[in-house]
């Protein structure tokens, strides 16, 4: 990178892109706020980089400025690395009857050199799911961009009433439709809506005349996601401050057997670097929905989503608080491969179904699980980050598991 003395009198000439190849120059011009007669300013030419360094085609970015023919005039080169960016995704787990769970995936993260996202998963968990999003938040302009996702979700959930437990074959069907617009560098939203049909159907377990054991919903989903985003990447490592708020309305065709109801949630990231191959990264995240008394709550403990070594759907409730905390150091680089080890702490609790904010204290709802994993990372592939964890709880009734993934964690 060459650096010179930026003056409010020097303007840029021209703006190159080199080393790209799927990745199409015309997008990161299209993107970038650096633009030929616009006044030279270093900071705006950092802010395009971070954001270039953001995006799934890219492993890394950087500039360099030249003198151009004309006295105070330069050109800006944005030098692109590119990652690969059709990629298949796995996630190998157990389900609470020791059954082998799995979801295999495939993405394309930049169609037509776009940086579109194309792709979907099938997952058997038990029974057989299936998935296709669309995603091209640039579509229209550097600000405006297009979201679409349909679902076939089909599991064995189980349902918690009366401190008895039932299994259910729950089914959700879905269509959503996302507006996505970038107000700045690091603010952007969401707002779209969901419609969706939920199917339980009961199995086996426990039984109680006031839950059904039959129930089929159709539901309208209002969504809105507002995205705060100051991170930094720099191949495996990250730094800075993200937060995330989403917020639903939840409307139903039957609302005596599944009300209407609020939930919003906010997830809080904070990532620090220490050191060359140093990484600490943090997630808290807060959420609360309306506080029905019904054993089909929104928040779930979950291996996959937020304590890892839990078990899978372990236990519901009508808000929760999470931390997840971690240090992440650099065992072994070289090249296009890195070796990152990690020890965490997940640590969560729940208010139950028609309770109060008081069960965050209850022992019963409170988890906290140490642990140690492995990421196994290729650093010219998006998201190419395979991941071992072992979490060991430490609270009552705990549990102990390995989780395995794609990508880090959070």
């Amino acid at each position: 990178m060459t650096l010179v003395s930026f003056g409010q009198q020097n303007v840029v000439d021209d703006l190159k892109v080199q080393g790209n190849k799927k990745l199409k120059s015309s997008f990161v011009k299209k993107i970038a706020f650096i633009k030929p007669g616009v006044v030279l300013d270093s900071s705006v030419i950092e802010q395009d980089i971070q954001l270039l360094k953001r995006l799934p085609s890219i492993a890394h970015a950087y500039y360099q400025v030249f003198p151009a023919e004309e006295p105070n005039e330069y050109n800006v080169f944005y030098n692109i690395e590119e990652n690969f960016t059709i990629i298949p995704s796995a996630n190998v787990y157990t389900t609470n009857d020791d059954e082998f769970a799995y979801r295999l995936g495939l993405h394309e993260f930049n169609l037509f050199g776009q940086n579109i996202t194309l792709g979907g998963f099938y997952q058997k968990d038990i029974f057989d799911s299936y998935a296709i999003n669309l995603r091209a938040p640039f579509l229209f302009s550097r600000q405006l961009g297009l979201a679409i996702n349909y679902q076939n979700l089909t599991t064995q959930e189980p349902v918690f009433f009366d401190n008895t437990t039932a299994d259910y074959r729950y089914n959700n069907e879905s269509i959503e439709l996302l507006g996505l617009y970038q107000f700045n560098f690091t603010n952007r939203v969401e707002l779209g809506v969901n419609f969706f049909t939920e199917d339980y159907e009961y199995l086996f377990g426990a039984t109680n005349p006031n839950v059904p054991q039959e129930l089929v919903v159709d539901k309208l989903l209002y969504k809105l996601i507002y995205e705060y985003n100051n991170l930094n990447y720099d191949y495996q490592y990250v730094e800075g401050f993200r937060s995330i708020f989403n917020f639903q309305y939840v409307h139903s065709r039957n609302d005596e057997a599944l009300p209407d109801f609020l939930i919003g949630w906010n997830d809080f990231q904070y990532f620090k670097r220490f050191g060359k191959r140093g990484n600490w990264a943090n997630r808290l995240r807060f959420g609360v929905a309306s506080n029905e008394d019904t054993p089909f709550a929104p928040f779930a403990v979950d291996n996959n989503l937020n304590i890892r070594g839990v078990g899978n759907l372990i236990d519901r409730g009508t808000a929760a608080i999470v931390l997840n905390t971690e240090y992440r150091y650099t065992l072994y680089e070289k090249d296009w491969f890195a070796l990152q080890g990690n020890a965490f702490i997940d640590a969560g609790s729940w208010r139950n179904p028609g309770g109060d904010f008081g069960d965050f204290a209850d022992t019963q709802n409170l988890r906290v699980y140490p642990g140690l994993g492995l990421r196994f990372i290729h650093k010219k592939i998006f998201n190419a980050i395979f991941r071992i964890d072992y979490g060991v709880g430490v609270t009552q009734d705990s549990t102990q598991g390995f989780v395995f993934g794609i990508g880090q964690y959070f």
